[in-house]
């Protein structure tokens, strides 16, 4: 055999949408046939969607998702390709499975046998593990399956199989992203073919699922870990790429590594199949670009924001616009998700409001086509000191009359959304998030946050680079050059109550995500003061981020699924 064709399907499916996510796939397999491929792979769990949670305690669910593999199965009918697709194996216990079919027969099932159980994923709290790795021999050529968390551990299912004569790795996978997380895979993949001299099959999912987005970012490399094959970040595609085996044998035939290895070999479970004989042309090697980090952040915020307004069932969305730069962001990521036609901003001026922050929101509102209301809030608020003038006697002014204000916007919004069924966005970035720079039920109040992971200064790097990439200012100069303000309070600048963000958000990064301690961030040159201000803010806010909104995971550590910590909690430091 010369060489192997492999059909990636990188497509986006819906958790729990088990009858269409069965539809993508006998879909996603007819447009692969066009190429007649050898294989077609699809991603870990693909007919339930990933991660389909505590819906995997429902018998209701799993018996669906088997009855969906059964109509996956009937499917291949006829057909020589084999196909390889994830599902939930219902046997003595469930297991994180990759069927393998092939002709209208379920010809072999492979175990996920490495559970990940750290940062956003509970697999333990779910799956039994397996116990045996798997190949499929075709005509002399052995393929190795594995699902995600088997690749990532350099002495884990595949050095068996490649010991037992594999010669091509399929690891099909739902692999959440994070900043440079596709490179970083990449990169591994690529080392652990070099060192196996195996070619590798790498099969993502793509699409937003609550918090996580998957960036896809499916791709091929060969025995050397040279890159052959890469589909687009973000998108659904169908990756064509062919595994040269002869390279394959005259490779392993120079290393004696392996001859040593397989003397001591673990059983695996073999699969046998055969393939027609098929002329073919060779496929052109397709390899996408590589993007910038803000293009990349941004992709992940736009696709995160559209997956989870459209599958829950909403059409429009609902932004408060204050004319700073959150709000722009928000805005121009909602117009790129679901349309500039779908989206409405709202303006709520204030008594503090200066004339540029509405000429601002107004500006970025012409700009990018959405419509537009106006609602002052003076009026209300007048109502609500006046209602509250007896309970209030004695006191002086505080931060409780600027929070009035937020709730107030926040009340406004919410009418409408209950009034027109619109999906309220909410616009907190990390570093308010971090530190409680926020107010619950006024600012917080929402369905979704898609910056809510971005800190601040990557807000104006990514605000940049859309101005940058569009060649003209949608986001309006006077907002990037403004000094930050919520406006609750005459000449209010967020410095007031927060260090300059670039020195915040170096502090959080190293507190929040790497967990550092007060005497390590200060050993490493930062202010004792500012280091022990931002740690008491984050520690004390606990409690709002509880109550915030869900938002798309951009960082190493996110808060929610990534970073769990207790409310009441007296550690500090």
């Amino acid at each position: 055999m010369k060489a192997l064709r492999f059909a990636i399907a990188q497509k986006n499916f819906v958790v729990g949408g088990i009858d269409e996510n069965v539809e993508k796939i006998k879909s996603s397999i007819e447009q692969a046939r066009k190429y007649d491929p050898d294989f077609i792979i699809f991603p870990e769990l693909a007919i339930t969607g990933y991660p389909p949670e505590d819906l995997l305690f429902r018998m209701a669910f799993l018996q669906k998702n088997i009855d969906g593999l059964k109509e996956i199965v009937n499917f291949s009918q006829g057909k020589d390709e084999i196909i390889v697709v994830g599902f939930v194996d219902l046997k003595d216990d469930i297991y994180n499975a990759a069927a393998i079919i092939q002709n209208g027969e379920l010809i072999g099932i492979y175990h996920k046998m490495l559970l990940p159980n750290y940062g956003v994923f509970d697999e333990k709290r779910y799956f039994s593990s397996g116990i045996k790795p798997m190949v499929v021999e075709v005509d002399n050529v052995k393929v190795g399956i594995s699902i995600c968390e088997d690749i990532w551990v350099p002495d884990g299912p595949i050095v068996d199989e490649v010991d037992n004569g594999a010669m091509v790795l399929v690891n099909i996978s739902s692999s959440p992203y994070n900043i440079m997380k596709g490179s970083a895979r990449e990169k591994m993949i690529q080392t652990r073919a070099s060192d196996l001299h195996t070619a590798i099959v790498y099969a993502n999912i793509v699409g937003g699922q609550d918090e996580l987005v998957f960036d896809g970012h499916s791709f091929v490399v060969d025995e050397n870990g040279t890159l052959i094959a890469r589909a687009k970040d973000f998108e659904e595609e169908i990756l064509i790429a062919d595994v040269d085996i002869p390279n394959i044998v005259n490779m392993n035939l120079h290393d004696p590594r392996r001859r040593e290895r397989t003397k001591k070999v673990v059983e695996v479970d073999t699969i046998s199949a055969k393939l027609k004989e098929n002329p073919r042309e060779k496929m052109e090697k397709y390899i996408s670009p590589s993007l910038c980090l803000e293009e990349e952040i941004f992709k992940a915020l736009v696709l995160g924001t559209r997956d989870y307004v459209t599958k829950n069932g909403f059409k429009r969305v609902l932004i408060g616009l204050s004319g700073g730069i959150d709000s722009s962001l928000v805005a121009v990521i909602a117009s790129e998700a679901i349309g500039s036609e779908n989206v409405i901003g709202v303006m709520m001026p204030s008594m503090y409001s200066s004339a540029s922050s509405i000429e601002d929101a107004r500006l970025l509102a012409q700009n990018l086509g959405i419509k537009t209301f106006q609602i002052g809030i003076t009026d209300v608020y007048n109502s609500y000191i006046k209602a509250l003038e007896k309970v209030f006697e004695g006191t002086q002014p505080n931060i409780t009359e600027e929070n009035l204000q937020a709730r107030i916007r926040g009340n406004y919004l919410m009418a409408i959304s209950n009034k027109f069924g619109y999906l309220v966005l909410t616009t907190g970035n990390k570093s308010e998030m971090s530190t409680g720079y926020a107010t619950l039920y006024g600012d917080m109040a929402g369905g979704f946050d898609p910056i809510k992971d971005l800190y601040k200064t990557m807000v104006y790097r990514v605000c940049k680079w859309f101005n940058e990439i569009k060649k003209k200012e949608i986001i309006p100069h006077n907002v990037f050059v403004k000094p930050p303000s919520a406006e609750l309070k005459p000449n209010q600048v967020d410095q007031d109550t927060l260090p300059p963000y670039e020195l915040l958000d170096s502090i959080l990064e190293l507190y929040v995500e790497k967990d550092l301690s007060f005497e390590e961030i200060v050993g490493m040159g930062f202010d004792p003061e500012m280091v022990k201000k931002t740690i008491k803010l984050v520690d004390t806010s606990e409690y709002k981020r509880r109550q915030s909104p869900p938002g798309v995971k951009i960082t190493f550590r996110a808060f929610g699924r990534d970073r769990r910590l207790p409310i009441t909690n007296h550690f500090r430091g």
